[in-house]
């Protein structure tokens, strides 16, 4: 990951510069995303103890995944000249009593990055970051289709759609109508 930002990075170097709106612009997406990022490194933290067997192995590699993805952020940020400001979201733990309550947390949470950074890719004006959001909405996407099989859901079921929109609730879900998803 870390030889593919540089050579992102460097593609920059190589286009037309942004103009400072269009920097600054970046820089807030890239601080929104970071915020993300340190809320699921926040997340799966605190979840870890939670977890069982496999899906405890799993939660350590996201961790680690998402400090890989913390440090790619910052890097771009730093690349386009800004700081790194991002604070995580607060999460609410008091209803996550057990495994199946945090991985339908982290589903949610990794649902909503990947529906960030689908939306934020193609608005973004510079090299580097719109490919770096486009690279972390497919990590994202991985960890949604193994957190469909931490919450029960069969291989085939666990498969992401041919249009993934980042809506689709966990299996198992109550929806509003009160049925499952």
């Amino acid at each position: 990951m870390a030889a593919f930002i540089c050579l992102a990075l460097i593609a920059v170097s190589c286009g037309s510069s942004p103009s400072d709106s269009e920097k600054d612009f970046d820089l807030e997406s890239l601080n929104a995303a970071l915020a993300q990022e340190l809320t699921a490194v926040d997340a799966y933290t605190r979840g870890l103890p939670l977890l069982r067997g496999r899906l405890r192995a799993v939660g350590r590699e996201f961790r680690a995944q998402e400090l890989e993805y913390v440090d790619a952020i910052t890097k771009a940020i730093r690349g386009l000249g800004g700081e790194a400001d991002a604070e995580p979201t607060e999460l609410d733990f008091s209803e996550v009593k057990g495994q199946a309550d945090f991985l339908a947390l982290a589903y949610g949470l990794e649902n909503a990055a990947f529906n960030f950074y689908t939306e934020a890719s193609p608005q973004l004006y510079t090299v580097a970051p719109r490919i770096l959001a486009t690279t972390l909405a497919a990590g994202h996407a991985q960890h949604l289709v193994v957190l469909r099989q931490g919450l029960g859901a069969a291989l085939v079921e666990a498969a992401p759609e041919a249009f993934e929109s980042g809506e689709a609730p966990a299996p198992g879900a109550t929806t509003p109508s009160g049925t499952t998803g």
